[in-house]
């Protein structure tokens, strides 16, 4: 009997080692997953804290932010396009384009300054960063929405044939057959005569103008037999020039412009579009289109 305890006795020691030996591996293995769980969210972590800063440094640098923290919102036009955009005779930028562009400054809190040049080199200019906006009379077209981004249109203008006050030949587009027609460079009248009245009309000349002054001028004396603008347009540079010129028949068609700024700068279009919704609706709109137009603005 002795004896068989005795042999029972290592047997039990050994089972116990084992046990030992398995816990304790399962304690590091414990140890080792927390660890790793602790390291594997770290990272998580990090990374998200890393997303939530970057998410704050893009707001903070975005287009409508950078204009309120400069105070000054850069608006190119042609400044020769009166009653739209021209110097005054204090030698000051006016006009209906000018003083859309200073309300909408004075409800984003900022001034407004101006930068004068030919229409032709504005949107080089927007898409340069040299100025944040164009408010000139800039025709919302799918060519150019390709390029730019527009607000909401905050004007609607019709054009029409012009022709020198003695001619009754030229009532229509069909009549530009075989005569030279001027258009502002780079305008929207010039891609319209180029690629919708020639292919249908037939062969005519084009010469385009840096500005409408130049091209009624050369109307008057009978360098070109007709352009086509609109009457908006025209009348103050008539009245002050005393050009013999009309317009003849029926609207050709109608433009809407609406204010341009660079692709990709959602908040400062959000905060354009709200200034002119709110104009239109607090009246400020009507007072400033009587204003230059002399009535009231067409129903939208």
């Amino acid at each position: 009997m002795l004896k068989n305890k005795t042999s029972r006795k290592p047997v039990f020691l050994t089972l116990s080692a084992l046990l030992l030996v398995v816990l304790a591996l399962a304690g590091c293995g414990s140890n080792n997953n927390n660890a790793e769980n602790a390291a594997s969210t770290a990272p998580s972590n990090a990374s998200s804290d890393s997303a939530g800063a970057s998410s704050s440094d893009s707001s903070a640098d975005n287009l409508l932010n950078q204009i309120k923290q400069a105070g000054v919102m850069k608006v190119g036009l042609m400044g020769t396009y009166a009653p739209y955009n021209f110097l005054n005779d204090d030698k000051e930028i006016d006009g209906f384009d000018a003083d859309i562009a200073k309300e909408i400054g004075k409800r984003l809190g900022v001034e407004v300054e101006f930068a004068a040049q030919e229409f032709s080199g504005l949107i080089p200019s927007l898409q340069a960063g040299k100025i944040d906006a164009i408010i000139s009379q800039v025709t919302i077209t799918d060519e150019r929405k390709q390029q730019i981004d527009f607000s909401q249109p905050y004007i609607t203008n019709e054009v029409k044939v012009i022709v020198k006050e003695d001619n009754n030949s030229i009532t229509k587009l069909e009549d530009f057959k075989g005569k030279n027609i001027g258009v502002g460079l780079g305008t929207n009248d010039e891609s319209y005569l180029r690629n919708e009245v020639l292919p249908k009309v037939g062969n005519f000349t084009i010469k385009t103008y840096d500005d409408v002054i130049t091209s009624l001028q050369d109307l008057n004396a009978g360098r070109i037999d007709a352009t086509i603008n609109n009457m908006y347009a025209l009348k103050p540079i008539v009245d002050k020039n005393g050009f013999k010129i009309k317009a003849v028949g029926e609207a050709i068609k109608s433009d809407q412009a609406g204010v341009a700024v660079r692709k990709d700068n959602p908040e400062f279009l959000a905060a354009i579009d709200q200034a002119l919704t709110d104009m239109k609706s607090d009246g400020t709109y009507n007072t400033i289109f009587k204003k230059w137009f002399g009535e009231e603005p067409p129903a939208e």
